[in-house]
């Protein structure tokens, strides 16, 4: 890019910002524009392929410091746009050295840039000048040559965290391009679910954003609970007894308390009780605990306690619980 493009170019409209935005103001109106006109959202559109490159040059200079003060300068002298022309004899409106005598302190006399070094011819050109003036060596013109704005790649990791934490909630610590980067884990989240983290990532460069993290989550097991959707689920052995007169038992909760739940008389194993508000605890819902009854049975019995139970069997022999089942089956 030469001096002349600078004089030509407003920057500041390519943005849509005004002349005295601040960086933050720059740098969100870059982001918009370029999520805008991406050739990935775009594929095919020349105007918008054009557009994209020009708002990326623009938040190049404007984003730098130096860039952009000498860019003001530049264009304050130009009077926002318009080319140097020579003036004529005799004087009428300042010409290139007019302006640049009266920048430099030096009034309205007219002042000589010439080229040095070998092959120099007469006057150096207003690039020439501008090379001087911003260190691109005698002749040569500015060479700023602005980055191509590109998003930062994505990154996937995984981590393994463990049942209660996957309930309550964790935050946890990644490398990315020897980067620390810290994610929250929500609570409830699930075996294999996939947690994306906007602008963690690599960085980008020429001022794009920073690509995205995608966390793989894999929990692990709990001895006594499970996890469905916000529910918690667990199992209770009851005893024969239990199932079939009633009870009133203790249960465990996760959060390490206990609470009562009743058994109904004749309850059969794989009945589900209820117990509301003790599942997982999120900002927007709280889950419930699922008991699952499973009747226990004993793997020896006394004397006295076989004869309890044959005296049971012979009570309840009309009452056949598979006495429609072949039916059933049938249909």
């Amino acid at each position: 890019m030469t001096g002349q493009d600078w004089l030509e170019k407003d920057f500041y409209a390519a943005l849509g910002v005004a002349k005295d935005a601040d960086d933050a103001a720059i740098k969100k109106a870059y982001r918009k524009l370029a999520r805008q006109y991406h050739p990935d959202h775009n594929p095919g559109d020349t105007a918008a392929e054009n557009k994209f490159k020009s708002i990326g040059e623009a938040y190049a200079v404007l984003s730098d410091a130096e860039q952009r003060k000498q860019y003001d300068a530049i264009r304050a002298m130009g009077g926002g746009g318009a080319r140097f022309a020579a003036g004529g004899p005799g004087g009428g409106s300042g010409g290139f050295e007019d302006l640049f005598g009266s920048m430099f302190g030096q009034g309205g006399a007219r002042q000589r840039y010439t080229q040095t070094g070998p092959g120099a011819q007469g006057t150096g050109g207003f690039e020439d000048i501008l090379g001087q003036m911003f260190g691109a060596g005698a002749g040569g013109q500015t060479g700023f040559r602005p980055n191509p704005a590109q998003r930062g790649q994505d990154v996937n990791a995984s981590t393994t965290i463990t049942f209660r934490q996957a309930v309550e909630g964790s935050t946890m610590e990644f490398d990315v391009q020897g980067r620390k980067v810290r994610a929250r884990i929500p609570a409830g989240v699930k075996e294999g679910q996939k947690i994306r983290l906007a602008g963690k990532g690599r960085p980008g460069t020429g001022g794009a954003p920073a690509g995205d993290l995608t966390v793989t989550v894999h929990v692990g097991a709990h001895p006594v609970f499970t996890m469905e959707g916000l529910d918690l689920r667990m199992t209770l052995p009851v005893t024969f007894a239990e199932a079939a007169l009633g009870a009133t038992v203790e249960v465990p909760t996760f959060d390490g308390a206990t609470v009562k739940v009743k058994v109904p008389a004749g309850t059969s194993s794989g009945s589900v009780l209820r117990v509301k508000g003790r599942g997982v605890v999120t900002p927007k819902a709280i889950g419930n605990l699922k008991v699952v009854v499973q009747v226990a049975v004993p793997r020896k019995l006394s004397g006295e306690a076989k004869d309890a139970v044959e005296a049971f069997a012979a009570a309840t022999a009309d009452d056949d619980p598979r006495a429609d089942l072949a039916a059933r089956a049938a249909q």
